[in-house]
């Protein structure tokens, strides 16, 4: 078969095929190996297929192997995988699987007519048997991947769905394929198949790696099934199927982890569930998914937007608004002053819109809203009409009305100095009564400090309010240090690891950017109270945490210990408030909110005694603030 290498000692290798000078030498012996493969048996037909593997993934869109029978001879190689386990299971031939199932995808990830022609070449039901799991999970987490592709392009869907299984499989993949690699392969490291191994690590990694990278794959394996139900659930026919309540309860806790934040997975799903009228029914008589929603919309999660769609989507169908106004307006008004969000813009607008409109058809009986909601509804719009008027205003008026608010606030530092916390709670609101609504860097200060407040006062759903309004607030949105920290404290006083993590991670990060001296970490080093609660909540919201309570810690030969997600919580994290500024601070604190940090490297230097939240571990020294 064309030119082999003197060198070669395997005729017909498809390594020297490639290095044929003559184009059309070449594409027939190409042709022709592509053909002959699968009824070989010789031994290193592996080094061929993981050889076109990187080509795959390095030149997805070349047309060259796809004109000459690539996708036929992947199919026929799954095929003899699963029919003849004597070939499977001699030499290295047990990679080949997953190496075809993963070439694939890649050429149909992005071409339409690359799609087409994998029809056609009948990919599509070897694939499902991978799916199915006659093989091992990593083969069932390329074929979802390969069929994801295929789902995507209006020209192959149908001969996707025509297997009316893929759809029931991949629902029990996403549910179950956390479950499936942690007792499949990450509890018991000494029965780990040595070919998974490999593929995880190509060879490069220990144990630790192969841990690692197994979390990556699981969370892959989940997110890819979710994109797979996704192409689904576009067509109404699909959604009874989709929207059982025990799926999608779950859909919300389906984040795809720190390992694969660049999948918007369970929310992304239920975003597009709720576009549907049809949808929306079952995700608004579903126990515990709107106020999940709420969670993620008031959240630094890069999906946020995808919630807030969800529930304004929700709260406008008259068929569901009845039963989620209670939780989505509260939720909605908190982010009403929320400009845009990456490429979404005036997302704040829109939101007003909708609860204007929610408040004008309002009925009576069940779909009649409480005295409460309408009451928060009716405080937003004349906020908005309050900023219409200052428009209009002298300046003169406005720096009165400034000065004023600077002075009420000053009156809630020194109740909050004082230990009068819910004093300090009533002036910081009646400040930002007084305080222009222009004057956007001030209010971000005011409810920052009274969100603080509300976590003394052991309101944390006030707190997480408050805190939501001035990340709005900030320029730009989301990125208001103080007010992550203490929202990652509300978050954890709720039990809400995920999204506490995510704001301790961002306060982290916004530190390690800022020039504030109060804020940027001391020679590139992260607070030790927020690297504890990071530590903290990445146990609490690790992949594996729900499985690993079912199954039992991780085993290593020869050793009883636990690993990752097993530790015991040994160290109580504590609310930072006091400053880490050289001498007591107070005379040179400056203007606008309280400290944050640890108080227990300096709470010497006060005589007031701390507030204490036994439960929670807190010990927070008041103090005035200073921004």
């Amino acid at each position: 078969m064309g030119k082999v290498s003197a060198d070669c000692p395997y005729p017909g290798c498809f390594f020297c095929v490639m290095k044929e000078g003559n184009p059309s030498k070449r594409r027939a012996s190409i042709l022709k190996f592509f053909q002959e493969l699968p009824s070989q048996d010789d031994d290193g037909q592996v080094l061929p297929i993981s050889g076109l593997w990187n080509t795959a993934m390095a030149h997805p869109n070349d047309p060259e192997f796809i004109e000459l029978g690539i996708f036929e001879c992947m199919a026929a190689l799954i095929w003899k995988g699963l029919k003849n386990r004597r070939w499977l299971t001699h030499d290295q031939n047990i990679y080949i699987p997953y190496y075809a199932a993963h070439i694939i995808g890649s050429y149909t990830m992005n071409m339409e007519e690359f799609a087409e022609r994998a029809v056609h070449a009948g990919v599509i039901p070897p694939l499902v048997e991978l799916l199915r799991g006659r093989l091992t999970w990593v083969e069932q987490r390329v074929a979802v991947r390969a069929l994801g592709h295929l789902a995507t392009y209006a020209s192959t869907f149908a001969a996707v769905a025509s297997h009316g299984e893929i759809l029931e499989l991949s629902i029990q993949l996403a549910m179950s394929s956390l479950e499936i690699v942690y007792s499949h392969f990450y509890q018991y490291v000494d029965r780990r198949l040595s070919y998974h191994c490999d593929l995880l690590t190509r060879g490069m990694g220990g144990v630790e790696m192969e841990s690692r990278k197994a979390e990556e794959w699981a969370s892959q394996l989940q997110c890819w099934s979710l994109q797979l139900i996704n192409c689904f659930a576009f067509k109404p026919e699909f959604l009874p199927t989709i929207c059982k309540p025990e799926f999608l309860i779950k859909l919300p806790g389906m984040w795809g982890g720190l390992v694969n934040e660049n999948s918007p997975a369970g929310i992304g799903l239920l975003r597009t569930i709720c576009h549907h009228k049809h949808g929306r029914g079952p995700v608004a008589s579903c126990p515990g998914i709107v106020e999940a929603l709420c969670n993620i919309a008031r959240s630094s999660d890069d999906w946020q937007y995808m919630a807030i769609d969800c529930l304004l989507w929700l709260l406008q169908d008259p068929s569901t608004s009845h039963k989620v106004m209670d939780k989505a307006v509260p939720a909605l008004v908190d982010l009403a002053e929320i400009s845009s969000l990456g490429d979404h813009k005036k997302l704040g607008e829109s939101i007003v819109n909708a609860l204007q409109e929610c408040v004008q058809s309002q009925g009576t009986g069940r779909n009649s809203i409480s005295s409460r909601i309408q009451e928060e509804v009716e405080e937003l719009l004349s906020s908005r009409q309050r900023l219409k008027w200052e428009k209009n205003m002298p300046k003169e008026d406005l720096h009165i009305k400034q000065a004023a608010a600077l002075v009420v606030k000053l009156e809630g530092n020194s109740l909050f100095s004082s230990g009068n916390i819910s004093g300090a709670a009533s002036k910081y609101s009646e400040a930002l009564a007084l305080c222009p609504m222009r004057s956007k860097k001030e209010r971000v200060v005011l409810y920052s400090n009274r969100a603080q407040c509300h976590l003394l006062l052991q309101q944390p759903l006030a707190a997480i309010s408050d805190a939501t309004r001035a990340l709005c607030l900030h320029n730009p949105v989301n990125r208001h240090a103080k007010s992550l920290w203490r929202r990652a404290q509300a978050y954890d006083m709720l039990g809400l690891a995920k999204e506490s993590l995510l704001d301790a991670i961002l306060f982290i990060n916004e530190c390690s950017q800022s020039t504030d001296p109060d804020l940027s970490l001391r020679q590139n080093k992260v607070p030790d109270y927020a690297e504890r609660l990071v530590k903290k909540q990445m146990r609490a919201a690790w992949l594996f945490r729900e499985a690993a309570s079912k199954h039992g810690g991780v085993h290593c030969e020869g050793a009883d210990g636990e690993l990752c997600g097993q530790e015991s919580d040994d160290s109580e994290w504590e609310t930072a408030s006091e400053s880490e500024m050289g001498n007591d601070g107070r005379d040179e604190m400056g203007e606008d909110d309280f400290e944050w940090k640890n108080d227990f490297e300096r709470k010497d230097k006060y005589d007031k005694a701390p507030v204490k939240d036994m439960k929670h571990g807190y010990n927070v020294q008041l103090t005035e603030d200073e921004e």
